[in-house]
């Protein structure tokens, strides 16, 4: 499960890019999505060839800065473009459509208020306590006091990362009705058409894009990296079996096939995705993260011991059944499931995990 949320997550991440930069970039030099790509994959590959985690960790700050900077210096031409204000853009994304957020007048739908706050801590819980590659920041501290002290801070700066990017959604759509330009079929699309056609200056385009290239890169080596170390020590458990040498030539094979795997799923994501990439990373995020936080929720209430010869079919079982109980309260009730799958999800493996344990010997 981890190993399929990192692939498909870090993968959904990189194709926004490819599509952004294609619409940028490529498509005026006439060069196909398919070299845009693999020059991205390269560059991704290149960059955590050698560095490894630690790497990731000294330049992650200043990727994060550039990304942040961007997002400031786009909503700072699109307000001088449009004639707004520092009070007048306040206003603007306050009543605007988009900024929406209190749904309490239907219970049934998938954007209920109460459904989308359990939904987003449980993915939150799941996405980032229970990932490798975003916990090592926090292991990287030296105490137990900064571990604590950096989740804090991180949370903090992430409400308003996230506050800057949902206000410059809004202004590029209001920035869309004010040049009459079409409306995008999907809102991974919506900053290329403003910065291609909406007749910004070019720094907007191109500080936009070093901002995102940076911070995108970032995340997709970090997941790389932990999908190496993951697969080959978890799976293949080739710490013990192998030695340093061929562990280090192993190791440096596995990165080769991570990279190409993920290239081929953006290929897919490519030919196949309807839906923006947000929606995609935590629709598919409620079936490849249940099951870990429903292990783990298990594992921390539970001291009975599970029949492991079985836990694979519980794992595989349990997103399955959310699945279908998605779909039959959909069909039957017209009660619409959102994010809150994951929490179902985990609830599924839980009653799995129970049904397969027996009382631990050395505990009773």
């Amino acid at each position: 499960c981890f190993l399929l949320a990192k692939i498909l997550g870090s993968s959904l991440k990189l194709y926004v890019v490819c599509v952004v930069m294609q619409m940028l970039v490529f498509d005026h030099l006439n060069i196909h999505f398919m070299w845009n790509l693999l020059l991205t994959m390269s560059v991704v590959y290149l960059y955590t060839y050698r560095g490894g985690v630690s790497s990731l960790i000294l330049t992650d700050s200043l990727q994060s800065l550039c990304l942040v900077g961007s997002v400031v210096v786009v909503i700072w031409f699109i307000c001088r473009e449009i004639g707004l204000s520092f009070n007048d853009t306040f206003e603007v994304v306050s009543n605007s459509q988009y900024s929406k957020m209190w749904f309490f007048d239907d219970p049934s739908s998938k954007y209920y208020f109460w459904k989308m706050v359990s939904g987003g801590a449980l993915c939150l819980v799941a996405m980032t306590g229970l990932d490798q590659d975003m916990m090592q920041r926090n292991l990287s501290c030296r105490t137990k006091r900064d571990s604590q002290i950096n989740i804090v801070l991180t949370a903090l700066c992430q409400i308003v990362v996230i506050a800057l990017f949902l206000a410059l959604g809004v202004l590029l759509y209001e920035y869309i009705d004010f040049k009459s330009l079409p409306m995008p079929v999907r809102g991974d699309d919506a900053f290329a058409l403003v910065a291609v056609n909406g007749g910004l200056p070019l720094v907007v385009g191109v500080v936009f894009v070093v901002g995102l290239i940076s911070s995108t890169y970032s995340a997709a080596g970090s997941a790389l990296t932990s999908l190496t170390t993951s697969f080959t020590i978890d799976i293949l458990d080739a710490q013990r079996r192998y030695e340093e040498s061929a562990l280090k030539r192993l190791r440096k094979r596995i990165h080769f096939v991570m990279a190409v795997v993920m290239t081929l799923m953006i290929i897919l994501f490519e030919y196949f995705a309807d839906q923006s990439a947000i929606n995609l990373v935590f629709k598919l995020a409620g079936y490849t993260y249940g099951p870990i936080l429903g292990m783990f929720v298990y594992g921390m209430i539970s001291k009975r011991k599970i029949k492991e010869n079985l836990l694979c079919w519980v794992v595989l079982i349990s997103p399955l059944m959310s699945y279908l109980l998605q779909w039959f309260v959909a069909k039957n009730y017209d009660y619409y499931i959102g994010f809150e799958l994951l929490g179902y999800n985990a609830l599924f493996c839980i009653f799995g995990l129970q049904l397969i344990s027996k009382p631990n010997e050395e505990t009773v």
